[in-house]
């Protein structure tokens, strides 16, 4: 299992901007349940399901403005 963080700028004061929310259902449509938080958002998915959830959240930020994406992958299951 690994867990995903994903922060998307520009930061929009008062409420996450259409990038920050295509983004988010973006990665649920690829099958993700996403916490969604004030300074980012994370969700947990089976290795193979990765690539798919990475792609769909970048496609979508990027295409509803953002101008940087943080994602940081981790193995929750590693020693």
């Amino acid at each position: 299992m690994y867990e995903l963080e994903f922060t998307i700028e520009p930061f929009v004061e008062g409420a996450p901007g259409r990038h920050v929310e295509a983004a988010v259902a973006a990665a649920a449509e690829a099958g993700a349940d996403v916490d969604f938080g004030p300074f980012g958002s994370t969700c947990r998915a089976a290795a193979v399901d990765v690539p798919d959830i990475v792609a769909a959240v970048t496609r979508a930020a990027l295409a509803n403005g953002a101008t940087h994406i943080h994602l940081h992958v981790a193995d929750v299951e590693a020693s």
